[in-house]
């Protein structure tokens, strides 16, 4: 009888509840994450008083269907999206002919994202090449800071004067920045057998000192890469760089080891995990012992496994001279030296990708290559975010064929058990 009551004063009967189907629709299909940025708290928050954004990105695979992710993470009250649609992008602000598409939640054009939460819109039928550009427009009919944001877009972002310009073929612009709003991830529903690889990372895997809208960050470059390769098996990636991020306290945006779960285990399709963090841990004094640093690594790589990713570790890049005495001191460099060489010969990862070989000056290898430096002693140029991408295996994001299992599996004498993955050869 009380739960009768309690129910009627809920105004909740039976016969309100719909049948509950087998799968959802939004749930068929084979979704996998293409594009990503990780949300993070605005220091001075853009002010949108009824305004349009729309956002540029590119894609790293295609699909039939297409998604979005949006997150409220950071802001302390309700975001309400009066409209959102998604086009394949022309070119600055422009949608191709036909390609735009209004994006709905549970059916509706409007939505309203917790502080705190996520939401993800229903899918959509739009065709979308591998590497093409995408725009996201969203309508924001309050007045609302854009309180959760990616600084370092290195996109540029147009913002409208007042008003509903969403579904407009090319968007009227007020202003423009090169930071994304609430915008966190763009899923497509990809061939069977499609997976994600997600970086994890600072500045130097956010693309500090790339060229803006160019797409020139060592992630966008490796998805290049993936994309030359023939076969149906489609590897995107999808870039978790923070500019200033550490592995285990907080600068700018969330610590790495904290925002793991978030911003790369949730991630639809993800199979691969690249890790490159601590050298902001190392340049900032006091922060951490290279034993801290590398007990976090371990941290991420067994959370990580526990969840199917294979883990591939990359090796912290030279910092000679940037900001010397502030930043880069002799101790930081042996920290450098030491946890570099636990990457290289510890094992804990399943393989090791050597950047710091990749960009380092043979003549001084505690300094980047001249040819790679944007000028500052520690960020690539395009050139260096190449070279970073260049020195992956692509083998690595290759699953062997059942029969190769199979071989592998029998080859293996009854008490090894799982063999352990084979490290890349890679040089101190």
């Amino acid at each position: 009888m009380l739960a009768a009551t309690m129910l009627a004063i809920a105004g909740i009967t039976f016969a309100t509840v719909p049948t509950a189907t087998a799968k959802d629709a939004s749930d068929a299909g084979h979704w996998v994450g293409t594009w990503s940025a990780s949300p993070q708290a605005a220091f001075n928050p853009v002010e949108l008083k009824g305004q349009s954004v729309r956002q540029i990105v590119r894609v790293s695979i295609g699909g039939n269907r297409v998604r979005v992710r949006l997150s409220n993470a950071y802001g302390t009250d309700s975001l309400r999206i009066g409209a959102a649609r998604v086009g394949v992008r022309s070119s600055g602000a422009s949608i191709a002919p036909g390609s735009d598409r209004a994006l709905t939640f549970h059916g509706s054009e409007s939505t309203m994202i917790p502080a705190g939460a996520l939401a993800i819109s229903d899918p959509v039928n739009l065709r979308v090449a591998d590497g093409a550009d995408l725009a996201i427009s969203l309508y924001l009919p309050d007045s609302a800071p854009a309180a959760t944001e990616h600084a370092l877009g290195l996109q540029t972002t147009y913002i409208s004067p007042e008003g509903d310009f969403s579904g407009a073929d090319t968007l009227p612009t007020a202003t423009t920045t090169e930071s994304f709003y609430f915008l966190t991830g763009v899923e497509v529903d990809a061939a069977t057998g499609s997976k994600a690889i997600v970086t994890l990372g600072d500045s130097i895997t956010d693309g500090l000192h790339s060229t803006a809208d160019a797409n020139k960050r060592w992630p966008n470059r490796l998805a290049e890469r993936l994309r030359s390769q023939k076969g149906s098996i489609k590897v995107a990636v999808l870039n978790a760089g923070i500019s200033g991020n550490r592995i285990l306290h907080d600068t700018v945006g969330t610590n790495a080891s904290a925002r793991l779960d978030r911003d790369v285990l949730v991630q639809s399709g993800a199979r691969y995990l690249i890790v490159l963090v601590g050298i902001n841990d190392i340049g900032i004094p006091g922060s951490a012992t290279a034993d801290e640093i590398i007990a976090g690594h371990r941290q991420i790589i067994n959370r990580a496994h526990a969840m199917g990713l294979k883990v591939y570790g990359g090796t912290l890049t030279p910092f000679q001279a940037f900001l010397p005495g502030l930043y880069y001191t002799s101790d930081g460099e042996a920290m450098r030296q030491a946890v570099n060489r636990w990457i290289r010969t510890s094992k804990a990862y399943d393989a090791v990708i050597d950047f710091d070989k990749a960009l380092r000056d043979p003549g001084n290898p505690a300094t980047i290559r001249p040819a790679y430096d944007s000028g500052d002693n520690l960020h690539p140029n395009d050139a260096g975010y190449r070279a970073m991408a260049d020195a992956i295996d692509l083998s690595l994001f290759k699953a062997r064929s059942p029969a190769r299992r199979a071989a592998g599996a029998k080859s293996l004498p009854p008490q090894t058990g799982k063999a352990k993955p084979k490290l890349c050869p890679c040089a101190p």
